[in-house]
């Protein structure tokens, strides 16, 4: 009686730890094993500061931007002395020299720009005469205060290198118009610029002032006259006006550019009668180096000439650009 009793209760036991018991599904287990199965250790976070070694390339940034361009033009015509088309043996030669700076850094821009050129022709029997002389330097600061407007602050020179001079008909030199800081101009100006994109710009000088400059005493105007507006025995003249200039440089096509200058100067106690000036030059690139110019000048100033004065020049030449 007592086995049978000890055997009931054994397999009660059993039963009763089975229902227990976890049981585990063998193909579950390899795909996600059982997270309790192992005893995991969390490792201690050991936080150092690292020092990272300074860049061995040394990286700066360029905030100027430089281009020059240096130039001969030359025209030459020639004729036997049989022909009967008439004509006259000549050459002229003409040279050049551009150079542009451009400093921009956040909403600061500094373009200072100078344009030099002299040329002379030579016609047989008769002495050289030049055809072609400016200088030209212009400097402006503006400070962007919107996409495509500025304040800015210029100061630009002109004036030429060699005499001007009249000529008899018979071709020897007369009178002495013009010559180096006579006249002369420096001209100073503050107001807004427009400036849409790197190709065009246009200023609105409102507070302007221009000095006038006649440095050589055989064009000191005598005699209660005037010259380049400057009175009678006077050297210098000052001016306060509104001026507006505008400037293109634009690539109108692949290897043709339109470069031009338009400059309004209006004296405050004079704005019935103000000075216009533009300058144009067209440049269509053959090659690297060669080129064919088409420039001219219109200019109207009353206290030069009363009426318009025009200059065209059509030229053949060689032009070296920097960076090329």
């Amino acid at each position: 009686m007592k086995q049978p009793f000890y055997f009931s209760l054994i397999v009660l036991l059993g039963w009763t730890s089975l229902a227990s018991a976890q049981t585990y599904d063998i193909d579950e287990l390899r795909r996600r094993p059982d997270s309790n199965s192992l005893k995991v250790e969390r490792p201690s976070l050991d936080i150092r500061p690292v020092t990272l070694p300074v860049s061995a390339l040394d990286l700066r940034v360029i905030y100027w931007r430089h281009w020059s361009s240096f130039g001969i033009n030359a025209n030459q015509s020639s004729f036997s002395d049989n022909w009967t088309g008439g004509g006259v043996n000549s050459i002229s030669v003409g040279l050049l020299l551009n150079h542009k700076s451009d400093y921009t850094r956040d909403n600061t821009n500094f373009v200072t720009e100078l344009m030099l050129q002299y040329g002379k022709q030579k016609n047989k029997d008769q002495q050289p005469r030049k055809n072609n002389d400016r200088i030209f330097w212009d400097n402006k600061l503006s400070l962007k205060v919107s996409n495509h407007w500025s304040l800015f602050t210029s100061l630009t020179f002109e004036s030429q290198f060699d005499m001007g001079v009249t000529y008899n008909s018979d071709g020897t030199p007369a009178d002495t118009i013009s010559n180096f800081m006579a006249p002369g101009y420096l001209t100073e100006s503050l107001g807004i610029e427009y400036k849409p994109d790197n190709t065009f710009s246009l200023r609105i000088g409102t507070g302007t002032a221009r000095q006038t400059f006649i440095l050589d005493e055989r064009l000191v105007p005598r005699n209660g006259g005037t010259r380049f507006g400057v009175e009678s025995d006077k050297r210098f003249r000052n001016d306060l006006a509104f001026q507006i200039t505008a400037n293109l440089d634009r690539n109108i096509a692949r290897n043709l550019n339109l470069k031009s200058r338009y400059n309004m100067f209006a004296n405050y106690e004079e704005l019935g009668d103000p000075s216009h000036r533009l300058d144009a030059t067209l440049t269509a690139s053959v090659t690297r180096l060669i080129n064919v110019t088409l420039s001219g000048i219109l200019l109207y100033d009353s206290r030069l000439h009363e009426d318009i004065q025009t200059s065209q020049t059509l030229a053949l030449g060689l032009l070296y650009k920097l960076p090329r």
